[in-house]
């Protein structure tokens, strides 16, 4: 049946209109009570904006102090390089797990690439994780060439950490190091990180030095130097205190009666990594950073995969602040209250931004002319945030130039650093909002396997 107009009741027509006349009144009145309660958020906003200005800057120093130390204590002896590896007391068996799902485009490589590790006795154990693609068939066709790997197949996807989980159980070592599918391995890594294990059997993993293979867009330019200025002068800074937030998931070594100490890894934890060094660390055991481990990994190279990326992290970030939360209050657990602290203020800068922009627009929409946080035109504030940014990556850069030395440094990437700032810290706080509400959502003991297929790769 077809409405016309004239088939609506008058009444119906006469309470439309009074709606739209109520309209600018309901505006108005909106304006008035904004504005009427400006004088009392005021002091609270200007407290809110100078915690959302300042926080970013104070860590800033933070990392940046606590990586000189390290760099200091640990590095700034001769160049370390392939040609000067540690002397060890002995070299026990170790072996190497690779967990792959759809990895025939790059495990034949990796494989090539572990064989070249100088180090005396290592086995290497491939697990393919229900791959859809010809995964199985590469590895099967590698271990009939080499001896030294072992495949294992699992028909179903069942998720990174059930992959780990099984290699452990089936390596003849105790020493065990886990890469990605698509990771290169330095052929030195292993004897690096083994060196921690032998001189303090209170080690429980060691995480290495992750860089960037990909550098041929913008994206990859920014990440070199993110994984300079951030991710390795954090954990440079974490070690220097105590405790690491994670290990790099894609390239770690444990000690297998460490992880039989704590369940190994968890099966329903979006990020295996950052779940396990919790597990450790809250049951006494340490967890060590080694530059010198270096292994090449990919990394997106669109803002879509990079977005998944980093969602996934802030998720599994979420899920472990709300997992271990209880544990926090046993009085053995004391060395990760100021970690797990630092944390929990990060994901709560992150929602006080998302509540500045949203009171922003709220205001301009009312007509209000309260202006808050500090503006980007050049003022002394400003500029503070702008050098403290470049001494942080000047800094950064550095220290860990001297493992680029085989990729002609870091020196160029300094420039694209510019960009973080603007690009990543926006990226950030949407992340960090998206993965929280994600992990709050999340069924308790629902399994974790591979999602995707999208690394965020350009396509060739």
């Amino acid at each position: 049946m077809t409405l016309f107009f004239e088939d609506v009741p008058h009444e119906a027509i006469g309470a439309l209109n009074a709606v739209v006349r109520a309209i600018p009144e309901y505006i108005t009145m909106l304006q008035v009570q904004w504005l009427s309660a400006m004088p009392i958020w005021k002091p609270f906003s200007a407290v809110i904006d100078s915690f959302i200005y300042y926080y970013p800057l104070f860590m800033a120093y933070v990392w940046m102090f606590g990586a000189v130390i390290f760099y200091v204590r640990f590095e700034s002896g001769p160049r370390q390089t392939a040609e000067n590896l540690p002397e060890l007391a002995e070299y026990p068996p170790v072996s190497i797990l690779i967990p792959c799902y759809n990895e025939a485009e790059n495990i034949r490589e990796t494989v090539e690439i572990l064989l070249q590790q100088q180090y005396p006795a290592i086995e290497i154990i491939a697990i393919n994780d229900g791959s859809k693609d010809n995964t199985l068939e590469v590895l099967q066709a590698l271990a009939k060439q080499h001896g030294q790997l072992r495949v294992v197949n699992l028909h179903s996807n069942q998720g990174k950490a059930m992959g780990l989980r099984t290699a452990a159980l089936l390596a003849n070592s105790e020493f065990l190091v886990c890469i990605d599918g698509d990771a290169l391995l330095a052929p030195e890594a292993v004897t690096w990180m083994m060196r921690h294990f032998l001189n303090n059997p209170k080690v429980g993993a060691v995480t290495g030095n992750p860089r960037i293979r990909n550098r041929s867009t913008l994206l990859g330019r920014i990440q070199v130097g993110e994984f300079s200025a951030i991710v390795g002068m954090i954990k440079r800074a974490q070690r220097s205190y105590g405790r690491v937030f994670t290990v790099s998931g894609v390239i770690a070594a444990f000690r297998k009666s460490a992880l039989h100490d704590v369940g190994y890894w968890s099966n329903d934890m979006v990020t295996e990594d950052i779940d396990i060094s919790w597990k450790l660390q809250l049951a006494g055991w340490s967890i060590y950073f080694e530059p010198n481990a270096l292994c090449w990994v990919l990394m997106p190279e669109t803002l879509k995969g990079l977005w998944r990326q980093r969602v996934r992290w802030a998720q599994g970030g979420a899920e472990v602040l709300l997992r271990y939360f209880s544990a926090l209050f046993r009085w053995s657990s004391r060395g990760m209250w100021v970690l797990y602290l630092e944390c929990l203020v990060s994901t709560l800068w992150a929602y006080l931004i998302l509540l500045h922009l949203l009171s922003g627009a709220a205001a301009l929409f009312l007509g209000s002319h309260y202006e808050s946080l500090h503006n980007l035109s050049p003022s002394w504030t400003s500029t503070l945030l702008s050098l403290t940014c470049l001494i942080q990556f000047g800094v950064s850069l550095a220290i860990d130039s001297r493992y680029e030395y085989r990729s002609g440094g870091t020196a160029r990437y300094y420039y694209w650093m510019v960009w973080y700032p603007i690009a990543y810290w926006l990226m950030n706080v949407g992340t960090t909002i998206a993965g929280s509400i994600k992990a709050v959502r999340k069924k308790r003991g629902q399994r974790a396997v591979w999602v995707t297929l999208d690394r965020g790769l350009r396509k060739k």
